[in-house]
C-alpha cells in the first residue's frame, strides 16, 4: 500500500500543477485568491487517481487523463465548499483548515465555488485538451449530467432534506450514489467516452464508479462515527449530531463496515476482468477502506 501511496502522491502533485498553471494566468480577479484557498486545500486528488488509474486500462495518455481529472477535481471542491457553508451543514473545518466561508464570507464562498464549477468546463473545452470536439462535447454533457439536478446536487438536497427524518435504506443508498456517486461514475466513464467504448462498456464502467463511490461515501460515514477529528480534520460524530441519514446510523457501525467489505468485494469482481491493467484501480478500490479510522 505504501507503493500505492506513492503512486497516488504523484497523481495529486501533477494535478495540482496542472491547476495552477490555469490558475497562475486567471489574476486579474479577486476570486482567484479563495480559488486557490478550496482547490489546494491538501486533498489526495482521489477522484483524478480513479480517472487516471482506469484510463490505464483503456491505454490512455496520462496528460490527458491529468486534465480530465483536474475538471473533476474542480467541481468536488465546489461542492465541498457548498456542502460547507450555513444554509447547507455549517462546518467551520475542512481538512484541518478553515471553511472557505470562515476564512473570507459567506458571499465570496458562494462565489469562488460557482467559479470552480464553470472552470471544469472551461478545462474540457479548452484547445489545449487534445482530444476530438465530439468526444469534449460528451465529456462535457456527462459531467454536466452528474454534477446537476439529477446527480451531484440532487444527491445534496436529499441528503439535506432528510436531516432528522426516517429514510429507508434503498433511499439513503439512492441519495449517496447521487450525492457521491455520480462524479465517481463519470471517474469511470470518462475512459470508455475517451476512447469511443460502445453504449454496454460505458454502462459497465458508469455502475463500476457509482460503486467505488458509494464504498467512498459509506467509508466517510463510518470514519465520522469513529473516527479521531485530529486525523480527519474536521470534528467528527457530526452526521449523529445534525441527524444525517446515513446507514451508520440506520444500521450501526458494524452492519455497515460488513455491507462497506461486501461492496469492496463485488466491486474487486468488476475490475478483475480488465486483467493486470486493471492492478492500479483495484488498489485505489483497496485504499478507500484501509483510510485510517
Amino acid at each position: 500500500m505504501k507503493r500505492f501511496s506513492k503512486k497516488l502522491s504523484i497523481i495529486a502533485k501533477d494535478t495540482n500543477n496542472y491547476l495552477k498553471k490555469i490558475l497562475s494566468k486567471k489574476n486579474n480577479s479577486y476570486l482567484v485568491r479563495p480559488m486557490k484557498y478550496g482547490i489546494f486545500s491538501g486533498g489526495k486528488r482521489f477522484r483524478s487517481a480513479i480517472i487516471v488509474n482506469t484510463g490505464k486500462i483503456f491505454g490512455i495518455d496520462y496528460k490527458k487523463l491529468i486534465a480530465v481529472g483536474s475538471a473533476v477535481e474542480c467541481i468536488h471542491t465546489y461542492s465541498l465548499i457548498h456542502d460547507d457553508l450555513p444554509a447547507m451543514d455549517n462546518d467551520d473545518m475542512r481538512r484541518g483548515k478553515s471553511s472557505m466561508h470562515k476564512k473570507f464570507n459567506e458571499f465570496t464562498a458562494i462565489l469562488a465555488g460557482n467559479a470552480l464549477l464553470t472552470l471544469a468546463f472551461e478545462i474540457l473545452s479548452s484547445k489545449n485538451l487534445k482530444l476530438s470536439e465530439k468526444v469534449k462535447n460528451e465529456l462535457i454533457t456527462t459531467l454536466a449530467i452528474y454534477s446537476g439536478f439529477s446527480g451531484l446536487a440532487g444527491g445534496q438536497y436529499f441528503d439535506l432534506s432528510y436531516e432528522n427524518k426516517k429514510v429507508s435504506k434503498k433511499k439513503i443508498i439512492d441519495m449517496q450514489q447521487k450525492k457521491t456517486g455520480k462524479l465517481f461514475s463519470f471517474c469511470c466513464e470518462c475512459a470508455a467516452i475517451i476512447k469511443g467504448q460502445n453504449f454496454n462498456e460505458r454502462k459497465i464502467l458508469k455502475k463500476l464508479g457509482s460503486d467505488i463511490g458509494l464504498l467512498f461515501q459509506i467509508t466517510d460515514d463510518l470514519i465520522d462515527f469513529k473516527g479521531d477529528s485530529k486525523i480527519v480534520g474536521k470534528p467528527t460524530k457530526s452526521d449523529k449530531k445534525k441527524g444525517k441519514q446515513t446507514l451508520v446510523n440506520l444500521f450501526g457501525y458494524k452492519e455497515t463496515l460488513k455491507f462497506a467489505h461486501n461492496l469492496k468485494k463485488k466491486i474487486n469482481k468488476k475490475i478483475k476482468k480488465y486483467g493486470i491493467k486493471s492492478n492500479d484501480l483495484k488498489q485505489s478500490v483497496e485504499f478507500i477502506l484501509d483510510r485510517r479510522f
